[in-house]
């Protein structure tokens, strides 16, 4: 086992939030409403239809559900046991088929190097403490001619004031702590690691996200949220 890219803290904060992934109006209620966005980007962008998928920090597994849904074969990995025990707990609910693993992103990436057509990293890479090593796993997953779909939030007053104050102080949709700005990460500052990884960007597009309505939409508002997708050169 190689050294994770993670923090402790981090894993427990999530795993705590385990029990009520699920519940479409608990903690995890912004990644069930923004999940059908995500999932119609990566399915306009790549052919999922038999597809090998990597859903990396699937945490309890929201999207890999909805890709396996989509005709991929999914292999969704997170650090948080807890999540994990929740993700393949609900398959007996939805009947699909995901192979959820308790595994870094290094250690896959060296076990399936260049085994994937499909990788998915949605709201992890402002949590962990390299974001450059994530990358490089993340790219070594791809198959020469492969996607990469990432999501996070950009570090701009507009999103401090969205995901910190509003999100977690005003509203108190996520737990206290969740989101740290330092961490977030300017789409251009996203795009040269995705170059040093050796990965074309290929598009940028905003995230608009209405917690009163429950509305999520792709828009050209980058500023807060926003979604990517990379290719690896064949």
């Amino acid at each position: 086992m190689t050294t994770a890219n993670v923090s402790p803290a981090e894993i427990a904060r999530f795993d705590q939030l385990a029990a009520r992934w699920w519940d479409p109006d608990g903690e995890s209620r912004p990644l069930h409403d923004l999940n059908p966005v995500r999932t119609a980007y990566i399915a306009a962008r790549a052919d999922l239809r038999g597809a090998r998928v990597a859903d990396v920090g699937c945490g309890g597994g929201l999207l890999s559900e909805s890709l396996a849904r989509a005709g991929a074969r999914v292999t969704g990995i997170d650090l948080g046991e807890k999540v994990i025990g929740i993700a393949r707990l609900h398959l007996h609910e939805s009947n699909l088929q995901v192979d959820y693993r308790v595994q870094s992103s290094a250690d896959l990436a060296v076990a399936e190097a260049a085994g994937f057509d499909v990788v998915c990293c949605m709201e992890l890479i402002e949590h962990v403490p390299d974001p450059a090593a994530l990358v490089n796993d993340l790219a070594a997953m791809l198959r020469p001619g492969g996607r990469l779909f990432m999501s996070t939030i950009n570090r701009t007053p507009a999103a401090f004031g969205a995901a910190i104050l509003g999100a977690e102080y005003l509203m108190r949709m996520l737990p206290r702590g969740t989101h740290h700005y330092a961490q977030f990460l300017k789409p251009s500052e996203l795009s040269r690691l995705l170059r040093g990884a050796g990965l074309e960007l290929e598009d940028v597009s905003g995230l608009t996200y209405n917690p009163f309505r429950r509305e999520a939409r792709l828009s050209r508002f980058t500023a807060v949220n926003y979604v990517l997708c990379a290719r690896k050169p064949a």
